[in-house]
C-alpha cells in the first residue's frame, strides 16, 4: 500500500513537469540562441536549436562590451546591500523583539504598514532626497536606499520573538550584556533566518531595475538589469548578442543556486513557516 501510486500522485507529477518545462523553456531557448552564428537565417522556431554552434559569442561579449563592468557593479552592490541589510535588520529586529521600550509596538506597526506602500510610490521623494545629498550617479546612492526593507525586518522580528527569553536571561545572569547576547547567542541561533534574509536581499538587489535606472547616469555605473536593455537596443535585428549577454548575466545566479541549493531551500521554508 505504501508503494501504490494514486491518480493524484501522477497528476501532481505531470503538473510539476509541465511547470518545470514552462520555467526552464526560456533559459534553454536563450542558451541555444547564444550558441548560434550571428546573421543566421531563421525560418522556424526549430532553426534556433539546430547546428552549427559556436562559443565565440561569449568571449566577444566579455572582451568587447560593457557587460563585465555591469556584472561587477551588480555583484558589488548586491553583496554590500546584503551585508548591510542583514546587519541593520538584525540589530533593529532584536531591539524590537527582545528589548522592550516605549513605542516598540508602534515601530513594528510602522514597518508593517510599509509593506502596503509600493516601492514605485516612494521613487520621487527618494530621488529628491538622494539628489539633495549629492549621491546621484554613485555607488552610495544605489546602495543606501536598498538596505531598509520592511519585509526583512519583519521576518527577523518574528523569528527573534520565538527565541526563549530564559536562554537570553541566563546569559545576562552569567554577566553577559546585550552585545554579548546578540552576537554570541542570538546570531548563532539565527543562521537559517539570516540565510533567508541574505537570499531576499541579494536577489532583490540583483534584479532591481527602477532605482538603478534613475540613479545611475553613466554607463560605467550601470547594473546588469539597466545595461542589458541598452545593449540589446544596439542589436535590433539579431537576437544572438543580446541573449548571449543575458546568459552571461545569468551565470552568477545559476552558479550560486547550484552551490547553495540546500541553504536556499531551507531558508525559504523557514521564512515561510516563521512568516
Amino acid at each position: 500500500m505504501r508503494g501504490k501510486k494514486t491518480p493524484g500522485y501522477w497528476v501532481m507529477n505531470v503538473i510539476s513537469v509541465l511547470l518545470a518545462l514552462i520555467f526552464i523553456g526560456p533559459i534553454i531557448w536563450a542558451l541555444a540562441v547564444s550558441l548560434q552564428h550571428e546573421g543566421k537565417q531563421i525560418k522556424s522556431v526549430i532553426d534556433w536549436f539546430t547546428p552549427p554552434y559556436t562559443f565565440s559569442n561569449y568571449p566577444d561579449i566579455i572582451m568587447n562590451s560593457s557587460v563585465p563592468t555591469w556584472l561587477i557593479n551588480s555583484l558589488v552592490i548586491a553583496l554590500i546591500v546584503t551585508v548591510l541589510t542583514v546587519m541593520f535588520s538584525a540589530m533593529a529586529a532584536y531591539a524590537i523583539a527582545k528589548l522592550p521600550f516605549k513605542g516598540s509596538g508602534v515601530f513594528f506597526m510602522y514597518f508593517l504598514l510599509g509593506l502596503m506602500v509600493p516601492g514605485e510610490a516612494t521613487i520621487v521623494p527618494l530621488f529628491i532626497t538622494v539628489n539633495q545629498m549629492h549621491l546621484i550617479d554613485s555607488y552610495a546612492g544605489m546602495i543606501l536606499p536598498s538596505i531598509a526593507g520592511s519585509m526583512n525586518l519583519i521576518i527577523m522580528v518574528t523569528f527573534f520573538r520565538s527565541l526563549p527569553n530564559e536562554l537570553l536571561e541566563a546569559v545576562k545572569i552569567d554577566g553577559g550584556g546585550e552585545v554579548t547576547t546578540f552576537f554570541k547567542i542570538v546570531l548563532p541561533l539565527s543562521k537559517t533566518i539570516i540565510a533567508t534574509v541574505c537570499i531576499f536581499a541579494f536577489v532583490g538587489s540583483w534584479n532591481n531595475y527602477l532605482w538603478p535606472l534613475l540613479c545611475a547616469m553613466s554607463n560605467e555605473l550601470f547594473t546588469l538589469p539597466v545595461g542589458i536593455p541598452t545593449f540589446a537596443g544596439t542589436y535590433t535585428v539579431d537576437y544572438v548578442k543580446p541573449l548571449t549577454a543575458s546568459m552571461v548575466a545569468s551565470l552568477p545566479m545559476i552558479i550560486m543556486y547550484i552551490i547553495f541549493e540546500k541553504q536556499i531551500v531551507a531558508g525559504m521554508m523557514t521564512g515561510a513557516v516563521k512568516g
